[in-house]
């Protein structure tokens, strides 16, 4: 993974991912000079989001997609976009959540817990149908955050039942989507590690191998 991180760009799509991530630690010092305590913490907490991607090996589309999404549902809340557009909240919800349930995914893949996707012998049905649920456990565990945030840190987050029921159930529909582009569309780069695991016998264990 190491590898993966300090891998010098070689598309252009490459080098925008990069250019958000660099505009993401940026970000997090203007904040800091600029706006709220807690703004800066929720500018903050994407940062490390935005570099997952690089370190994981992911495809640039896909590096570039996330990095955008996850700067944007972070901005938004800075910029109240979530109250002052109408249906801003539900739409980021979606992204969002698909994106990062596809980077839990493969976070729990690359730990030996699901099947790894860069071997290419995945049965398509099982992405489609854990990353929706990845989903629904990613939209839970945020609004249980937002709740603590009103409860303990300021009553200016926004939180309501409706509100919560929508965002989980627009979360859910985002997994629903990522986990069927998942089962067709190759968001890992493909390596030597990666055809040296394809080329495994479908009955043979598969060892973990970490990405160049």
């Amino acid at each position: 993974m190491k590898e993966n991180f300090f891998r010098r760009p070689a598309t252009t799509t490459e080098w925008m991912a990069d250019g958000l991530r660099a505009a993401a630690v940026l970000g997090v010092l203007v904040a800091a000079l600029v706006f709220t305590p807690t703004d800066v913490g929720i500018v903050a907490l994407a940062s490390p989001a935005v570099m997952l991607p690089r370190i994981l090996g992911m495809r640039a589309g896909f590096d570039l997609a996330h990095g955008a999404i996850v700067l944007t549902a972070a901005w938004s809340n800075v910029f109240g976009l979530y109250t002052s557009v109408p249906r801003w909240d539900l739409a980021v919800h979606m992204l969002c959540t698909g994106v990062l349930s596809v980077i839990a995914y493969v976070c729990l893949a690359r730990a030996d817990v699901l099947p790894d996707l860069r071997g290419g012998v995945v049965r398509r049905r099982i992405p489609a149908f854990v990353v929706p649920i990845i989903a629904l456990a990613i939209s839970a565990l945020w609004e249980m955050l937002e709740w603590a945030g009103w409860r303990y840190i300021s009553d200016e987050i926004y939180v309501a039942y409706q509100d919560t029921i929508g965002d989980m159930i627009l979360g859910a529909l985002g997994g629903v989507v990522a986990g069927m582009l998942v089962a067709v569309v190759r968001v890992e780069r493909v390596d030597e590690t990666s055809h040296a695991r394809a080329a495994l016998p479908a009955d043979q264990p598969r060892r973990h191998v970490a990405l160049e």
